[in-house]
């Protein structure tokens, strides 16, 4: 393929050929007229896989294949082509080409996502951090938590795995599925949708989400974690989740924040965060008070604010606290 005939070409990485050329490694071959052609179809001996052609016995090029399968599965034309931002150059590009003057409109929308990371490292085989989500399920990972770390961060922006994210993340999905398990049924909230909208921003998204359960906004929250697959359709909870909600006795004594204690810490936060720039206390010492009417244990550092539950604990004397 020559590129210099096709006009538009560099146009999705920004870069023209010859920006190509001073900064790729590039394969020398007698038959190409620049150093940026690409082969079409390539010669094969006997003893590698081919096909007759009129250009001889071959197989197709690494690029062209990718241009074949997306027009006989999606048509000459679809949405939306994804992929690592590693391939943006060349092999994006070259899918376009190709497949541009073939007369084919190719992808309407190019969305490339960043590299996956390991405790701040690039994964890798040789760095021995390198594992697969098979790997991190029969470890004993939910499917919803390797979800949920992923969906923290935008897609554009280097994805970290680290093992205090999948500690957070199940520590939240426990809160979550506890207070949403007798949620209705209710539509997405325009805020998440919209923040969906904005180039995909799932960061932005999960931070709505985390308002609503805040808010104590739990059947648009439970209506939230299903768009985000987190309820299969028809919302059947999957067996980690079920077990977390079944086993309610024990996460009530073990991890109270499984407990709907997380929406009054959140709520006792911000009411001190007023109170310490307002000066009047009187409000925060009403919600400390009936918290520990009702069994709960206050305990406030300047750092943070922790409820537990003692083992009077009744939370039908939360009602009408917030």
């Amino acid at each position: 393929f020559r590129v210099r005939a096709y006009e538009d070409y560099g146009q999705l990485s920004g870069r023209s050929v010859d920006d190509m050329i001073a900064g790729a490694r590039v394969e020398v071959a007698p038959f190409k007229e620049d150093p940026m052609d690409f082969v079409l179809w390539k010669p094969s001996s006997d003893e590698l896989p081919g096909w007759d052609s009129p250009w001889g016995r071959g197989r197709p090029g690494w690029h062209i294949e990718c241009s074949a399968m997306a027009a006989d599965l999606l048509g000459e034309s679809f949405d939306i082509h994804g992929g690592g931002n590693d391939l943006m150059f060349p092999h994006h590009e070259n899918e376009i080409a190709q497949s541009k003057c073939c007369g084919h409109e190719f992808a309407q929308v190019w969305m490339h996502n960043e590299m996956l990371q390991v405790e701040g490292k690039k994964m890798s085989k040789s760095l021995g951090n390198f594992f697969t989500v098979r790997d991190l399920l029969d470890q004993g990972v939910p499917g919803e938590v390797i979800r949920f770390v992923m969906l923290s961060t935008h897609y554009r922006k280097p994805m970290d795995w680290t093992e205090k994210k999948r500690a957070e993340a199940e520590k939240t999905l426990r809160t979550w599925y506890w207070i949403t398990r007798n949620a209705k049924s209710t539509s997405v909230p325009v805020r998440v949708l919209e923040a969906l909208s904005d180039d995909l921003n799932t960061s932005l998204a999960r931070s709505e989400m985390t308002q609503l359960a805040k808010d104590g906004k739990n059947d648009e929250l439970r209506a939230a974690m299903q768009l985000f697959g987190l309820f299969p359709e028809g919302g059947t909870l999957s067996e980690w989740a079920k077990d977390v909600i079944e086993d309610q006795d024990k996460f009530a004594n073990d991890d109270y924040e499984v407990l709907d204690l997380q929406r009054y810490q959140w709520a006792l936060s911000e009411v001190r965060k007023a109170a310490q720039e307002t000066k009047d206390f009187t409000k925060l010492d009403q919600l400390k008070s009936g918290l520990v009417a009702a069994g709960v244990e206050v305990q406030m550092t300047k750092e943070a604010i922790t409820l537990k539950p003692k083992t009077d604990f009744d939370p039908s004397k939360l009602e009408g606290l917030l």
